[in-house]
């Protein structure tokens, strides 16, 4: 099997309109979560997003073909435009027949669904935009990043909750060690921030009224974010040939089911799939440095986390640094997976491990180090990223410096 390089990395957030400005928030513990732009004040019972803020299409797209893209798909060609450009790929037709993209949402479009209800239920607009399937699709991301190079490989989108964009990631990864494919555009892509689905985020009561705390004692839930991150991947040997700059490698990818509760986390199936990720690399336990954990600051989450990190690790667990970057960025559904994957890759590139930002008192019963407040340099070999989502869908990745 192959070794898989990291060749182009993009994103845009709340932390920022490109890669640069991500990593600037994340190593300054600069937290993007503000009150919501898209709804006036007082509409919900929690007042604070992690919103790409003032974002408009214009600057990225022309009018006529900003008709064609929701918001959430927006957001995963911008970010894949700046991977693609940093990969610096010759786009042979070879090439472009053997490249795959694999893309992760949990919601698609639902920007341009909420709309569409809001016309046809509260105005009683008869007639819906045509332009409304394609729209709402949630692999409408993975099929305007083919438009827009030209690639006709395999894409196709994966649904899986919070864990989507790791799910996709780790296929794609799959798919070039096999040898499936020769390149892969890959991550994932959400923009939540709807009416109806906000609503629906409040009738849980699992998010915060301030902000996002995770792993702290006094924590009151998750924060919602939006944007996208992508990676292009391709074999090392090939990036090593073409002189590519390579940001780190992606060596292992593990996951699970729960089998357990629609909505409750199981330590069990958190554990088996960071087991399974550490036997896909060929690691030991002791060898991994820093977790950027799944996070989210719910009660029930960061304590069957922490629980099911000491299960995995033991007596390592103590001296592994872990964090979760949902305290800056959100929560950000299906592309959490793909925005923490690139927080933990420029954790390796950069040496500097980025912090769980607002953090407050420690809860005995999240005992792990948490990197608080405060990046920290570290040289750190291999890293693994957490996601875990509803319904018991588990996904973890495992990268090495460069």
């Amino acid at each position: 099997m192959r070794r898989v390089a990291i060749t182009g990395l993009g994103a845009i957030s709340a932390l920022g309109r490109n890669l640069d400005e991500y990593w600037c928030a994340l190593r300054t513990g600069r937290s993007g979560i503000a009150p919501l732009e898209c709804l006036p004040p007082g509409t919900l019972r929690f007042a604070n997003g992690a919103e790409v803020r003032g974002f408009s299409h214009r600057g990225y797209f022309a009018d006529k073909q900003a008709d064609f893209v929701d918001r959430f798909a927006q957001f995963g060609v911008i970010a894949a435009r700046e991977a693609v450009s940093g990969a610096a790929l010759e786009w042979t037709p070879e090439l472009r027949e053997s490249t795959a993209i694999v893309t992760g949402s949990c919601v698609g479009g639902q920007t341009t669904q909420d709309l569409g209800f809001v016309n046809l239920y509260k105005l009683g607009l008869p007639r819906v935009n045509p332009l409304t399937i394609p729209r709402v699709m949630s692999s409408a991301g993975a099929s305007q990043i083919s438009m827009e190079f030209g690639i006709t490989g395999p894409a196709y989108s994966i649904s899986t909750a919070c864990s989507s964009s790791g799910h996709a990631i780790g296929q794609a990864f799959w798919m070039v060690r096999g040898g499936q494919v020769e390149a892969a555009i890959t991550g994932g892509c959400e923009a939540p921030f709807s009416m109806g689905n906000l609503k629906a985020w409040e009738a849980m009561r699992v998010v915060s009224p301030d902000t996002c705390r995770p792993f702290s004692k006094d924590r009151t839930g998750m924060i919602l974010g939006e944007g996208a991150a992508m990676l292009v991947l391709e074999p090392l040997e090939a990036a090593q040939a073409r002189g590519a700059r390579i940001h780190a490698e992606i060596v292992g990818f593990g996951m699970s089911a729960d089998a357990n509760h629609i909505t409750q986390p199981s330590i069990d199936g958190a554990a088996r799939a960071m087991r399974f990720a550490l036997r896909d690399a060929g690691l030991s336990p002791e060898q991994v440095g820093y977790i950027n954990a799944h996070g989210t600051a719910t009660q029930a989450n960061d304590v069957t986390e922490a629980a099911a990190i000491r299960a995995v690790f033991n007596a390592h667990a103590p001296r592994l640094a872990v964090s979760s970057t949902k305290s800056m960025h959100g929560h950000t559904l299906g592309a959490a997976g793909a925005l923490e994957a690139l927080a933990s890759i420029l954790a390796l590139r950069e040496g500097i491990l980025p912090p769980t930002a607002n953090f407050t008192t420690p809860d005995p019963e999240c005992d792990l180090d948490v990197i608080p407040n405060l990046a920290r340099p570290a040289q750190v070999e291999y890293a693994m990223s957490n996601s875990f989502a509803f319904g018991g869908l588990n996904a973890v990745l495992v990268f090495r410096r460069a």
